[in-house]
């Protein structure tokens, strides 16, 4: 009789140590590329959800790049920064953003509730400020990438860039930052525009490296509307692992020259 207590207390131990177990959310594996299918904000009172707005992000290992634009209006933003995975939640330190015709170098942290779902996953930040008003948002997102390495797999930041069309050479003025990672690639940059006013563009779409030094960018979305379905092949040159140049020779004959540095903690 004491063999058969014994038994069925280790028995209960057992069966509350699995119960404790299972009951503990993991940290959520975020490495990949998500295509945003809806996004949902709730003022309190009310939610109004948008499923027309293109936005593509990207996780690496420790870095996470977003870039968004409305086809109605081409209005676009974008945002970059690290994170860090926990029980159930995403901490997102973002170091920039720039969204329509403002921007931000100011560090803001936020913390997102993740939901892993069969083909993606869903993300809650029950309190964020939008246009001066706390709010919930809720966005959905669906796995696109496929499973592939390459050198340029990562988060960079642009340090140099410049036009060259025969004997003049034309040196941009902006902030601009790229990403890369399972296939996707993303840009978004704020430049200054004809009437000398921040402006926020980006792209993204898919890439895959010809050998070594040559890459095929497809443009699937943009600010601008002449690049959406073209692709670009682009030259590229690694200086390390850490630091690369791409060249894109235009129809014109002008080259596009940048140079990239990528971001580490």
């Amino acid at each position: 009789m004491l063999d058969i207590m014994k038994n069925l207390i280790f028995s209960c131990i057992a069966l509350a140590a699995i119960s404790c177990t299972s009951s503990v959310k993991e940290a959520p594996n975020m490495p990949g590329a998500y295509f945003m299918t809806s996004q949902t904000i709730n003022d309190g009172k009310k939610d109004t959800k948008y499923t027309d707005l293109k936005q593509l992000k990207i996780y690496t290992d420790s870095f996470m790049m977003y870039t968004q634009v409305n086809p109605s209006d081409s209005a676009s933003s974008f945002g970059v920064g690290s994170y860090t995975a926990d029980a159930g939640t995403v901490t997102e330190n973002v170091i920039y953003t720039s969204s329509d015709t403002t921007f931000s170098v100011t560090p803001a942290t936020y913390t997102l509730n993740i939901t892993k779902t069969p083909d993606g996953y869903t993300q809650v930040i029950p309190d964020i400020t939008i246009d001066s008003q706390k709010t919930k948002l809720t966005e959905e997102y669906q796995s696109v990438g496929k499973a592939q390495k390459t050198p340029l797999d990562g988060i960079w930041k642009e340090t140099n860039s410049y036009i060259v069309n025969g004997k003049d050479t034309t040196k941009n003025t902006r902030t601009q930052y790229k990403g890369f990672y399972d296939g996707y690639f993303m840009y978004g940059h704020t430049v200054k525009d004809s009437a000398n006013r921040n402006f926020t563009g980006i792209g993204f779409g898919t890439f895959e490296m010809d050998g070594d030094n040559k890459m095929k960018e497809i443009d699937l979305n943009s600010t601008y509307s002449i690049a959406v379905g073209q692709s670009f092949m682009i030259d590229i040159e690694m200086n390390g692992p850490d630091n690369y140049k791409q060249t894109i020779t235009n129809s014109d004959g002008s080259k596009s020259v940048e140079y990239y540095e990528r971001l580490k903690k």
